[in-house]
This record gives C-alpha cells, sequence and structure tokens, in this order.
C-alpha cells in the first residue's frame, strides 16, 4: 500500500479510492449480467413451447428415417385428407400433428407387433405451397420457403399490378375451416398453405 493510501485509510476515509471504484465495477457487470440472463430466459422458453411447432398438412412432403429398416425409412407425401401410406401399418393420420407427435404416433404402430424397439426421425422435406391471386402479375402457386414475407411472397409472384393496394394482404390459413380472411401487414409470415389476396386500391 502506498504511503498516500495509508494516510487516507488512517484518516477514516476506509479503503482506498481506486480500490472502491474497481468494486463497483465489478458489482455492476454481475448485475448486467444477471440483468440479460433473465432477458434470454423467457426466448428460451418460448422456442422451446410446443405450441410454436410446425403442425402438417395436406401437401406436406415428410422423410421418415425408421433406424436399420431401409424398407420403411423414405418420403412420403400427406394426401389431401393429411394422410400417407406406410409399409406394414397403412394409413397414417398425419394432419394436425408436430414431427415428434408423428416419431411418437409411428413408434406406436410399430410397436410390438413389428419391431421390438423402434427408432424413428420425422424431417418435413417440403411444406405444403401457398397460393397467391388478386393484383399480382403471377397469381397460382408457389412452393413455401421457411421465414418468408408476404412481401417475398409477392416478389415471387412477379409483383404488384398498378392497380394493387401495396400495404396489407388479406389471408385465408389452411387449418381455418370457416375459411375466415385475416388482414395482415405485407411484413409479416407466410405461413404454408396460406391462401393470399391482394387487394385492388381505391383510387
Amino acid at each position: 500500500m502506498t504511503d498516500q493510501a495509508r494516510l487516507h485509510c488512517r484518516a477514516g476515509g476506509g479503503a482506498p479510492p481506486l480500490a472502491g471504484w474497481w468494486r463497483l465495477g465489478v458489482l455492476l457487470c454481475l448485475s448486467l449480467i444477471a440483468l440479460a440472463a433473465q432477458a434470454q430466459a423467457p426466448e428460451a422458453a418460448d422456442a422451446a413451447s410446443p405450441d410454436t411447432a410446425y403442425r402438417l398438412g395436406p401437401g406436406d412432403r415428410v422423410h421418415v428415417n425408421v433406424f436399420n429398416q431401409a424398407d420403411l425409412t423414405g418420403d412420403y407425401i400427406l394426401d389431401g385428407a393429411g394422410r400417407f401410406s406406410m409399409p406394414l401399418i397403412g394409413q397414417v393420420e398425419a394432419a394436425g400433428l408436430t414431427g415428434t407427435e408423428l416419431e411418437q404416433l409411428l413408434v406406436s404402430k410399430l410397436k410390438p407387433d413389428y419391431l421390438v424397439n423402434p427408432r424413428i426421425a420425422v424431417r418435413v422435406q417440403n411444406y405444403r405451397p401457398y397460393y397467391i391471386m388478386g393484383e399480382v402479375n403471377g397469381t397460382g402457386s408457389y412452393n413455401y420457403v421457411d421465414g418468408m414475407t408476404y412481401l417475398t411472397a409477392i416478389a415471387i409472384a412477379g409483383g404488384y399490378t398498378y392497380r394493387a393496394k401495396k400495404d396489407v394482404v388479406y389471408v385465408v390459413r389452411a387449418d381455418d375451416s370457416e375459411r375466415h380472411e385475416l388482414k395482415l401487414d405485407v411484413s409479416e409470415k407466410v405461413q404454408p398453405g396460406d391462401i393470399i389476396r391482394v387487394a385492388e386500391r381505391i383510387f
């Protein structure tokens, strides 16, 4: 300890000023780390939430890998009713299931009558297409790409016509049996099977 620091302590000043600032800095860093961990925790919980997992529907192509069973492993396309046919077990009702739920369903159908301890992995190969109509230059169905926005979908469809309303789109979700049309901003994300309508603007 320097002579100046000793004088400071004897005068009742406690720890030298530099030591006090160092401790304050350490406490501040620890507080920031704790706050960052708290902020990330809800995001991690949301990412793991089963409600956010993609649910299968008609037109989806899935790859089913049954380990050590080449005859069962392969690509399967869900038909208009959301089903596909698989060797040994026949029709599989896959619509509305997540990949994990489909794995569990297939295990239950194969075990124990066909396989003692089946190990299965399911991966979506191709999502069902989306459809776009109205004031775009190329109406029709297009392959879905994960993360795309409605503005991207419009660009893929050749862009707007000169009559188009450009700030919003009107969308019917594939799983909506009532066919309700949602008014959405063009920056929002497309979902597989969406029916997208670009309206005509009022001049």
